[in-house]
């Protein structure tokens, strides 16, 4: 297939992309607001969407091991997992927040501003990590796996951090749960 062919193959995904980037963070945070009343805390989900965590930081890496090997299939089922695992986190972690009060962490001195500042880059990259990860399967499917390939260079830390903090966020806050 030509790579013009390519390309607008790939350029039919932009909007959804732009869109996606956009309204999953604003949902998140509209959602955030919403409690659900006379409803029973799941508060059973904080060890189980971090657990998700660290399976999409897992997979990530035998992603990238894989496709080093030469395996195109098992990498492509390898990052639609991960991809899964991080649409059941965010629901699971959405899901939480409406049915629970946040939790405060409890450390104090150089722990409390070592906690703040991983919490805040995990936020701010899942954030940013969405049009990323969304550019980078487009480049997968559409067969620009040079241009895939490029961007999954800068993707990959940033998707990997995110997940790893997950994980380390839900370990220092989880003396403080209710």
């Amino acid at each position: 297939m030509s790579e013009e062919l390519n390309l607008d193959k790939e350029k039919k995904y932009n909007k959804w992309i732009v869109v996606l980037s956009i309204a999953i963070p604003l949902v998140v945070a509209v959602l955030f607001t919403v409690k659900i009343p006379n409803v029973e805390p799941l508060r059973f989900l904080p060890p189980i969407y971090a657990t998700i965590n660290g399976i999409t930081a897992i997979l990530l890496v035998c992603a990238v091991v894989v496709i080093k090997k030469g395996n195109r299939k098992l990498h492509e089922n390898i990052m639609k997992t991960a991809i899964a695992c991080s649409v059941a986190f965010l629901a699971m972690y959405v899901a939480y927040h409406m049915t629970s009060e946040s939790t405060k962490f409890g450390g104090e001195g150089m722990v409390k501003y070592i906690y703040l500042f991983i919490l805040l880059t995990h936020i701010v990259l899942s954030i940013g990590v969405i049009p990323f990860v969304l550019i980078t399967y487009v480049r997968a499917i559409a067969g620009n796996y040079q241009r895939h390939k490029k961007i999954a260079k800068i993707t990959f830390p940033i998707w990997l951090y995110v997940a790893v903090t997950g994980v380390i966020v839900y370990l220092m806050i989880s003396p403080y749960y209710a």
